[in-house]
């Protein structure tokens, strides 16, 4: 098995990445600089970010750059925005106290330092913390009943000839009310506060890092796709407090449509979807990003490079694995773009670990292009799958299964995860034909006979349209061949993925759920159509399908509830890939009395639909159910 967390080893060949956007960060006529590492979820920004980090410091925290001091964050330890700034603040404070190259008199002027830019912190945090966290719940508690206030507090109130919470909310949002804030955090601190506290923050901060006489100061934040729309606008805010200060250089990786999405989120319109939108949310980030980069995915040679590392690495250990490793690393500086593997391996390997990797590995060079279209290059999504893969072949063996073919078992897997509805379509044709379907040996006698080329449209004449399809073509005809295979063992160790599939919910990525998290909502349909057409067509084919897999969980577990049939139905009118089929595979599976009259009359549009409505017809043609009666109303 592997982990799924980030590393600074480079089995990507990504160190060439890291190494570029070192080269910038160490030319000073560029500082200050914001640089955006962006890529989809899974696709390596965090070991990017990782192996940028040890070239400035080791795995130990020691330095290796001695001009340089580079901070680490992940997005997920910041609680809010005032909270981000703190956290930023403490966290470079920390490291400077801590720094054994800076003498004790410098340390000394940098804890005087910090003094003031505390200051300015809290000065900033004053207006919103106290307002959110100490006086509207404490006030709020007092109207009823809950809490006595200060006496500072209780006597300001009686001033303003207060009696209720909504006139407090209405008096603090005024000039006085900014003032009382103040004197409710700094009652007993009588300095006069500065008028623009963040230009003196930056000044401050300046001066500090100037004393500490170190040549740039990089701070790596990561994992901010991760977070809430409302966190990731948070954590901008505060670093945009730190940005264009001199000598320093942010890192931020992110999913830029996850990043985008929240700026719309905050700053857009009560409309996402007004023109002017795209212009806020595009001179946010250029304000912020000086530096955008995107990750490239994985091509073919790359990915069976990937996987065959991650292989070696897990048969014959850590030490062995080191020697691979860099001879892997003076590989990639001569060749860019050829596959290293098993050929590069056996001359460093000993034989018995060259034979136990080769075991391994000898199926892979064939399932590759099919694992780079499934997967699109995603290092996450391989490393999932191959870990699912593994953990079902330990079960073979716990279970004893007799005549078991692992390559089976990947190429199985491979449909699974690309086309679960195939996946489940193939698991009934075996369930009562004693595991060996007619109907997949009908499919591989097309692919193998003399249709020369024109094998998708003999698999649609046959009666496969679901099947007839360029990746399913391809994976057909890879070997090994399934006809004459008894897959009911193959079935058996995935019979819990069977009802949903290992792309469920712990691997969607997030800007799918983000999308259906916005169309989950009440909303006009014209609203959700705008939205749905300004989002949805930017995902990539296994987004597409992550999200189709989504709806459907999500209908199966809700059948009352009529807005995922709504997004169904507005699929169906857009024409989506595969959406009829996901919408007959879900309707399947559920019971008709706990599905609502309203939603039988929204599907009655689609009785003369060529693929829904022959279904439809069938399902509710009992009119026993609501669903049902209101299906078949007779139009007036």
């Amino acid at each position: 098995m592997w982990s799924d967390n980030e590393t600074s080893e480079d089995l990507l060949g990504f160190k060439v990445h890291a190494d570029l956007l070192v080269d910038v960060i160490k030319d000073d006529s560029v500082l200050p600089i914001t640089i955006g590492v962006f890529g989809d979820w899974g696709s390596g920004k965090s070991s990017i970010l990782k192996i940028i980090q040890e070239q400035f410091q080791n795995s130990n925290g020691e330095p290796t750059d001695e001009d340089t001091l580079c901070i680490y964050f992940n997005g997920w330890t910041f609680e809010g925005y005032d909270d981000a700034k703190a956290a930023l603040l403490d966290s470079i404070l920390k490291e400077l106290e801590n720094n054994k190259r800076l003498s004790d008199e410098i340390k000394e002027t940098v804890k005087k330092k910090a003094k003031k830019l505390w200051k300015s912190i809290n000065w900033m945090r004053g207006a919103g913390m106290v307002l959110k966290n100490v006086a509207l719940p404490a006030v709020a508690a007092y109207f009823t009943g809950g809490l006595s206030l200060a006496p500072f507090a209780l006597q300001k109130l009686s001033e303003w000839n207060i009696d209720s919470p909504e006139k407090l909310i209405e008096k603090l949002d005024s000039k006085e009310g900014e003032e009382f804030f103040n004197s409710l955090k700094n009652e007993s601190d009588q300095e006069e506060t500065t008028s623009n506290p963040v230009a003196e923050f930056r000044n401050d901060f300046i001066d500090l890092l100037e004393a500490t006489e170190f040549k740039r100061l990089v701070v790596i934040i990561d994992d901010l796709d991760r977070c809430k729309p409302e966190r990731i606008i948070e954590n901008l805010e505060a670093i945009k407090l730190f940005v264009n200060v001199p000598k320093t250089a942010f890192i931020i990786g992110a999913d830029p449509r996850i990043v985008r999405h929240a700026i719309e989120y905050k700053y857009g319109s009560s409309n996402p979807i007004q023109e002017d939108n795209s212009r806020i949310v595009e001179d946010y980030l250029e304000k912020l990003i000086q530096l955008p980069y995107s990750l490239p995915k994985l091509s073919e040679p790359e990915v069976e490079t990937y996987i065959s590392m991650l292989i070696c690495k897990r048969e014959i250990g850590n030490e062995k694995f080191k020697n691979i490793h860099s001879n892997f690393q003076k590989f990639r500086l001569k060749d860019k773009y050829s596959t290293y593997g098993l050929l590069n391996m056996e001359t460093i390997l000993l034989q018995e670990d060259f034979e136990k990797v080769k075991s391994n590995i000898i199926s892979i060079p064939s399932l590759v292009p099919l694992i780079t279209q499934s997967l699109y290059g995603n290092p996450r999504q391989i490393k999932r799958f191959l870990n699912t893969y593994i953990l079902r072949q330990r079960l073979s063996n716990v279970a004893k299964l007799s005549d078991f073919n692992t390559s089976i078992l990947a190429k199985l897997m491979l449909l699974e995860y690309s086309e679960i509805r195939l996946f489940r379509q193939l698991f009934d044709w075996q369930l009562n034909q004693d595991g060996m379907p007619k109907e997949i040996q009908k499919l591989e006698e097309i692919c193998n006979g003399e249709s020369l080329g024109n094998e998708l449209q003999e698999i649609e004449k046959a009666g496969f349209s679901d099947w007839s399809k360029g990746k399913i073509l391809k994976w057909l005809q890879i070997e090994p061949k399934l006809s004459e295979i008894d897959l009911r063992d193959y079935f058996w160790i995935s019979r819990d993925k069977i009802a949903t599939s290992i792309s469920a919910s712990s691997l969607i990525p997030p800007v799918v759920k983000a999308l259906f998290k916005n169309l989950n909502q009440e909303m006009p349909t014209g609203t959700r159509k705008e939205l749905f057409n300004a989002k949805f067509h930017s995902l990539v084919p296994l987004e597409k399908d992550a999200f189709l897999n989504l709806l459907s969980i999500n209908v199966k577990k809700n059948p009352k509830e009529k807005i995922g049939f709504d997004i169904f139905n507005l699929l169906v009118d857009e024409n989506i890939d595969n959406v009829t089929s996901y919408y007959i595979e879900t309707i399947k599976t559920l019971n008709k009395i706990e599905i609502e009259a309203s939603v039988g009359l929204s599907l009655r549009k689609y009785n003369t639909h060529p693929i829904l409505g022959e279904f439809l017809n069938e399902f509710f043609k009992d009119k026993k159910t609501r669903a049902s009666k209101s299906y078949n109303l007779k139009s007036k």
